[in-house]
């Protein structure tokens, strides 16, 4: 009888195709119409009923069996970078400035691998497939959420391909997997005039620096050692000229956590530096702060379920445990409705995974190995997931 990774690798030539197709035409974070038409025309392939234009251009898909039972989710992402590719690849992006760096075309075409495995060998509740908008501005879970595509799901699953490990395995972590995202952004108002009188002015810009300096403080001074936390300002705008004061400055950057604990704590002390220092400098400020996803916390017995079948379809010597990470991903959001759990799978293109060039990096390439795995293991989680009868209870 062939095994569902069998089946898998009978697949891998369509859907490699599939996702080079996507790499070639890339779409940005609610723009992806193109590809949410392809994902369409392959879900009608295959029989599987489903929804448009939820969350943006999200899709809903469910393969039900005869049978009742739990609704098991698998979501991927479908969006693009604003990144000029360099890969060299022959399928490079045709659309300049815009780039597949993260591999989610491999997600979506691994989700699609997925429905034509399971489509066949669901009998027992349900698997929905969330194709799903935006995640790189990390604002597409929350509209799906928000347009009822986690409606009646007991459980959640979801991979991403990670280039820091090699092809052919998959790492799993329990409790905190990815960090928390905020945005922050700051104005600070002083009084303009010429550089050479600044006893006339109130400078923006050397209070400017001061706040960057000072909100470094929060992670060395405030925060345990053992509570992982980056306070980063990525751009500072400020005067066009290099004898003038300017009037304003404005600053953004990003906050990252690893416990909703300290996501939580967060803001006020940011507020606290940036109000304290700007009166010091006898400036205005004024903090916008943007809450955007929580702590990326897995469900033990979730995890324990996809460790299972990991090992049961690769071998136990070719599942990792994760190292942590402060990048973000609004699966988190799913993960706050409903229990699952996030992995990755290993996508390096070369023998030495540390030399892979990275997620968000022009010259990012994926092992397309990865795509025909990764449907097998979505496909056979949620299997044995759908048979597991009362999912609270193992």
């Amino acid at each position: 009888m062939t095994t569902i990774i069998e089946a898998g690798e009978r697949l891998a030539g369509q859907l490699v195709a599939f996702r080079r197709d996507l790499h070639q035409f890339p779409e940005l974070s609610f723009q992806e119409s193109e590809t949410a038409a392809k994902v369409a025309r392959e879900l009608e392939r295959l029989g599987v009923p489903f929804r448009t234009g939820v969350g943006g251009h999200g899709i809903v898909a469910d393969i039900k069996g005869e049978q009742p039972g739990p609704v098991i989710a698998l979501r991927a992402d479908m969006d693009a970078l604003p990144i000029e590719e360099e890969s060299g690849e022959a399928f490079s992006s045709t659309r300049p400035g815009v780039m597949h760096a993260c591999g989610h075309d491999a997600h979506t075409a691994i989700l699609l691998g997925a429905a034509e495995l399971l489509k066949e060998r669901v009998t027992t509740g349900t698997v929905r497939l969330l194709f799903q908008s935006a995640e790189e501005i990390n604002a597409g879970a929350k509209a799906m959420v928000a347009e009822g595509a986690l409606e009646g799901v007991d459980e959640i699953y979801g991979l991403h391909n990670g280039p820091n490990l090699p092809a052919g395995v998959a790492a799993t972590r329990y409790g905190s997997l990815m960090g928390s995202v905020d945005r922050i952004e700051i104005s600070i108002e002083g009084k303009g005039g010429h550089g050479a009188i600044p006893d006339q002015s109130i400078d923006p810009v050397v209070c400017a620096s001061a706040i960057v300096m000072g909100l470094q403080t929060i992670v060395s001074r405030e925060l345990s050692p053992f509570s992982p936390a980056v306070v980063t300002i990525g751009s500072i705008q400020a005067g066009n000229a290099n004898n003038v004061i300017p009037h304003r400055a404005e600053l953004t950057g990003t906050v990252r956590t690893f416990a909703p604990e300290v996501q939580a704590t967060m803001k006020e002390r940011i507020a606290r530096i940036v109000r304290q220092i700007a009166d010091g400098y006898r400036c205005k400020a004024e903090l916008r702060y943007i809450e955007q996803v929580p702590v990326l916390v897995n469900h033990d017995q979730c995890v324990a379920h996809v460790e299972r079948v990991i090992e049961q379809m690769i071998g136990a010597e070719r599942r990792l445990d994760s190292e942590p990470t402060l990048a973000g991903e609004d699966f988190s959001i799913y993960l706050n409705h409903v229990p699952g759990c996030f992995f990755w799978i290993g996508s390096s293109p070369l023998d030495n995974a540390e030399q892979s060039y990275g997620l968000h990096h022009p010259k990012y390439t994926l092992n397309e190995a990865c795509i025909p795995l990764g449907a097998s293991l979505l496909a056979e989680i949620a299997l044995q997931r759908l048979h597991w009868g009362e999912l609270s209870n193992d």
